[in-house]
């Protein structure tokens, strides 16, 4: 191909209806035997003239005959991504069965097709070259009735093929051509030219049949690829039941359909593996403009040279659009994902702090940028020229130095502000409330002593814990301890403070029972440094299990806790976190009385969206106190039964907090996954009382903003807190025309307030190219950005618009991105379908997130669980997005116990599963090992010590460490897995064909969804469709 792209024609079948909104023609074929045809094998000699049924492509001319190489910027940071190849990992040991078969969840698998529908369903498998090919077969009228046999595939020298039937009718999404179809068999090395071959109307072939090749392959033409003898035999006349069909044609005999096989289409595993291949483990230095960085999976060390490490800062596309028109037209959002306090590898630097003294950051007189890499100095060093605005400054006194013989200072690398695209401010006092420096922070630990919490074993658990967890709060780098302090307050239908000032010999409780007007009964003693009073506080965590153990009370309240932990921080003049350990559904007569309206009646209705709208008035009012004072809100949640979470978890959602659940808790199965979360979340690197800006140069802003953020105004966003697993995405607007030269440059700037109690501004730059090219634009796309920035905009639209508009909506903007880069960078012949380079598994991503919880309407999801993913995702990173819209699925029954190393993941599809597998398979919020029913018993042995899988239990929530390979290697991996996620994930054991599988095959989201939603091979289809009506 003359550019760079992927060339797909999806396995059409006969359309069916009731497959989501598409109401007609998209069915799926039955999954049946595969059949892998020869890869690569020397072109054959073949000779017919190019007529209406036959479309090809030009080979791509290179000095060695392979396909072109990708383009070099930074260290060849643009590699391409190739995603076809077959997996590499071997195959299940003889004699396992391969887990594809039906099951009883796929309720909307088709059923077969009737005789005269089968011939069009003859799919043939493809090899890969240098692109994919598929060609939709464009049915003529019908001339008969009577049904004929289907097409077998035999080696013959002439075929003929019967009547097509019309079949039902179709839909409005679906055009003529796509009626019927047909997959074109392609076999090509990797200089082969790809070519699909359409049944459009009969056509008159070679006089006679070509002589068999070797391997029984027919013999084609010079530099065109293999076809095997067994489906590709050329037709010598017209075919039986077209017009001038002749009676003495050879019919075929009744023969087994076959499916494609699924290494045919594009895979994020082998994209995954390959950029890892590639440009892991490498240096990835930021000093030149655009660059697209490796991907999210890839393991790289960031070296910053001017812009910002793609940690911090990753957006959809690294070539802006030149003009506003190219932007409406190509339909690629213009976005930025900020994690503005992301982790850093303990071999990257940390950021560096400037301090300007008295006169504080430097900044533009116009635009308030700050002094970054992009501003040009001049005059000798006395202006500066603002790289935002173009305004001319001067600077200031202090700040003069020299220029070189190329225009620059010749401190700029003393200076981190001048050559780093990352750094910190010291402030002054005007960036403080009141012109007041401001106290450190702290943190509240709200405990609910209601009875579930009490006999579940909760309350003991977590007074345990935390007299060891608060050794560990947060702290600066290079210093002995932290300086947060901490209090305490227990509660059901009414509060009790304590006072643990270090004075004290035995803590003291002092009782609110007026939850409507909520007040802290004590100022000195309630917040208090952890090591001053550490004898007093693990006194009290020891008494408070005793002292409610007969407690009886179920009721609770919730609004007046947060509104009492806000007070206590107001009162202290700091900012803070508060953390609740909550069990249910507030009843208790009190502010925030909350009500069950699940309703499982407007599932799948106009009016499903009120489910996930947080009800008005108190929590609202509570969500902008807590923002203006800084206190940030994790709610812990254990409940037995729905608690209208998207109410519940409205104020930590808007205040930078965090929601974990942990439905019907126990302490046996539940208290390890809990304490993890906990120690995760006490710990981790966080920044308080957060502003943050983000500004752009000329002829672009920032319209709009999705994350767990507050905004008063259309720009500054506000956050309580914002921590290192907290990213919100900024979406991007043309004002004018973008020149080329420039670039695009984007500054983040964020006020807060460190966990020592100074107040900083933390930087991040980053500069893009603009261009007018097609081809450029479409090739620094980068998918993991754009899923995140569709599921974030997804998200939010359910709460005013029906879930199947939202759906609708994003199959039209998947259809409008791929259908522009077809119209202007890639005139195929319009029965395929065309994936640009970098887009290439863009659509099993945005197949993934229409399947998710949020956007699946059944009843048999919780109504909780559903709103928690919703608010979960509107704060992820780009890393979080990516491995839950696509799981890790790692085989584990082949382990190299002699290594660290662990198996690349397999595509999450059951037919990569076998009878005789173990697997592992996770997505950042749940974690669950697979077990087959034919598991040799010698590999149960040696994972649960136990003889045989039938004495398996599955609420194991933990594997023995026992001491054995097996063993320790499967403990390791899990552990790994662990530690580098964000939150804990709880194991759960999956046997093959129980019923807990089904949580298991939702994951697997290249088949279709267990809950509603089409598998990999029907989105294409049905993508394909949208395309082809967009097309002129």
């Amino acid at each position: 191909m003359s550019q760079l792209g992927y060339v797909a024609t999806p396995p059409y079948s006969q359309a069916q209806s009731g497959m989501g909104r598409y109401q007609g023609n998209l069915g799926l074929i039955p999954p049946v035997q595969s059949m892998y045809s020869h890869y690569g094998g020397p072109p054959q000699a073949f000779s017919v003239p190019p007529q209406s049924g036959v479309i090809m492509e030009p080979p791509v001319s290179t000095a060695t005959g392979m396909p072109p190489p990708p383009v070099s910027i930074h260290y060849n940071s643009n590699i391409q991504q190739n995603g076809a190849l077959p997996q590499r990992y071997p195959a299940p040991p003889a004699g396992s069965a391969t887990y594809g078969q039906p099951s009883q969840y796929n309720s909307m698998a088709s059923q077969a097709s009737p005789p005269i529908q089968q011939l069009t369903n003859q799919i043939h498998d493809m090899n890969l070259g240098s692109s994919y090919v598929l060609q939709a077969m464009q049915s003529p009228p019908p001339v008969s009735s009577v049904a004929q046999p289907p097409l077998q595939t035999a080696p013959v020298p002439a075929t003929t093929q019967p009547p097509m039937s019309p079949g039902p009718p179709r839909s409005p999404h679906t055009s003529p051509q796509m009626t019927q179809t047909q997959l074109a068999q392609t076999s090509m090395g990797m200089a082969s030219p790809p070519m699909a071959i359409g049944m459009g109307r009969p056509f008159q072939g070679p006089p006679g049949p070509p002589s068999p090749g070797p391997g029984g392959f027919q013999q084609l033409g010079p530099g065109y690829p293999q076809q095997p003898g067994q489906v590709g035999g050329q037709m010598t006349g017209p075919q039986p039941g077209f017009p001038g069909a002749f009676s003495g044609a050879a019919v075929q005999k009744p023969g087994p359909r076959k499916k494609l096989d699924p290494d045919s289409t594009p895979s994020p595993t082998q994209v995954i593996e390959d950029d890892q291949a590639k440009r892991g483990g490498q240096v990835y230095a930021t000093n030149l403009r655009g660059q697209v960085p490796p991907l999210v999976t890839t393991q790289f060390t960031v070296q910053d040279q001017g812009n910002a490490s793609p940690r911090f800062m990753r957006c959809t596309i690294y070539s802006f659009p030149s003009s506003s028109d190219l932007a409406k037209q190509c339909k690629v959002p213009l976005a930025s994902i900020i994690k503005p306090f992301a982790t850093l590898p303990k071999n990257e630097s940390p950021l560096c702090l400037v301090d300007h003294g008295e006169t504080g950051p430097i900044r533009c007189n116009r635009c308030k940028a700050y002094m970054c890499p992009f501003m040009q100095f001049i005059d000798g060093g006395r202006h500066y020229q603002c790289g935002f605005c173009n305004y001319v400054n001067e600077v200031p006194e202090s700040y003069i130095q020299f220029l070189d013989h190329m225009g620059r200072r010749v401190d700029r690398q003393e200076r981190p502000e001048l050559c780093l695209g990352s750094y910190e401010f010291t402030t002054t006092l005007e960036f403080c409330k009141n012109n007041k420096r401001p106290n450190p922070p702290a943190y509240i630990f709200m405990i609910d002593v209601s009875s579930s919490n009490i006999k579940s074993g909760l309350v003991r658990l977590l007074c345990n814990e935390l007299k060891a967890l608060l050794n560990n709060l947060p702290r600066e780098d290079g210093t002995m301890s932290s300086a947060v302090n901490v209090g305490f307050v227990t509660y059901n239908k009414i509060l009790h403070f304590y006072n643990v000032k270090s004075i004290l010999t035995q803590p003291q409780m002092l009782v609110v029972s007026d939850t409507a007007d909520m007040f802290v009964p004590l100022l000195d003693g309630f917040l208090v440094n952890y090591q001053d009073s550490k004898d007093v506080i693990c006194n009290l965590l020891d008494q408070i299990p005793d002292m409610f153990e007969d407690n009886n009370e179920t009721d609770t309240v919730f609004a007046p806790v947060i509104q009492a932990g806000l007070e206590a921080l107001k009162a202290a003049e700091c900012s803070g976190k508060l953390l609740l350990f909550h069990s249910s559904m507030p009843t208790a007569e009190a502010p925030g009385k909350l009500k069950n309206r699940d309703d499982k009646n407007l599932v799948n209705t106009k009016t499903e969206k009120i489910l996930f709208q947080p009800l008005k008035g108190v929590y609202e009012q509570l969500s902008k106190e807590c923002v203006a004072q800084g206190c940030c809100v994790d709610l812990f949640l254990f409940p037995n039964q729905y608690t209208d979470l998207a109410t519940m978890a409205d104020v930590p959602s808007h205040t930078g907090g965090s929601v974990y659940k942990y439905s019907n808790f126990q302490v046996e199965t539940d208290g390890k996954h809990f304490l993890r979360d906990l120690r995760k979340d006490v710990m981790k690197n966080i920044g308080f009382d957060a502003v943050m800006r983000v500004r752009t140069s000329t002829g672009f802003r920032a319209s709009d903003f999705f994350g767990a953020i507050h905004m008063t105004n259309s720009t500054e966003v506000e956050m309580a807190a914002v921590d290192c697993d907290k990213a919100l995405t900024v979406e991007f607007k043309h004002d004018d025309n973008l020149c080329e030269e420039p670039g695009a440059l984007i500054q983040c700037a964020m006020l807060y307030t460190s966990v020592s109690g100074q107040r900083r501004l933390r930087i991040h730059n980053l500069s893009l190219n603009c261009v007018s090219s097609i081809s450029e634009l479409y090739k620094s796309c980068e998918t993991d950005s754009l899923m995140n920035y569709f599921a974030k905009s997804a998200y939010r639209a359910i709460l005013t618009q029906p879930i199947k508009n939202v759906s609708e909506t994003l199959v039209s903007q998947t259809a409008e991105i791929l259908a522009f880069y077809r119209k202007k960078n890639n005139p195929s012949p319009t029965g395929q379908l065309v994936l640009p380079e970098a887009l290439k598994v863009f659509p099993v991503y945005m197949n993934s997130l229409m399947k998710t919880a949020p956007l699946v309407c059944s009843t048999e999801l919780a109504t909780d669980d559903r709103a928690l993913q919703m608010l979960a995702v509107m704060a992820m990173g780009v890393e979080e997005t990516q491995l839950l819209l696509y799981p890790r699925l790692i085989p584990l029954h082949n382990m190299d116990v002699g290594s660290e190393a662990v198996h690349a993941p397999l595509r999450c599809s059951e037919e990569r599963l076998a009878d005789t597998g173990m697997f592992l398979l996770e997505n950042g919020r749940s974690m669950f090992l697979w077990l087959g029913q034919a598991c040799p018993p010698e590999l149960i042995q040696s994972i649960f010590n136990l003889p045989s899988l039938a004495h398996l239990t599955t609420y194991m929530s933990a594997l023995p460490e026992l001491d054995n390979p097996q063993s320790r290697k499967l403990c390791f991996i899990i552990s790994s897995l662990l530690q580098k996620s964000p939150r804990s994930m709880n194991l759960q054991l999956v046997r093959q064909k129980d019923d807990s599988e089904r949580l298991f095959r939702q994951c697997l989201v290249e088949d279709m969804g267990v809950y509603g939603g089409h598998s990999y091979m029907d989105f294409l289809c049905l993508l394909h469709t949208e395309i082809r009506q967009l097309l002129p």
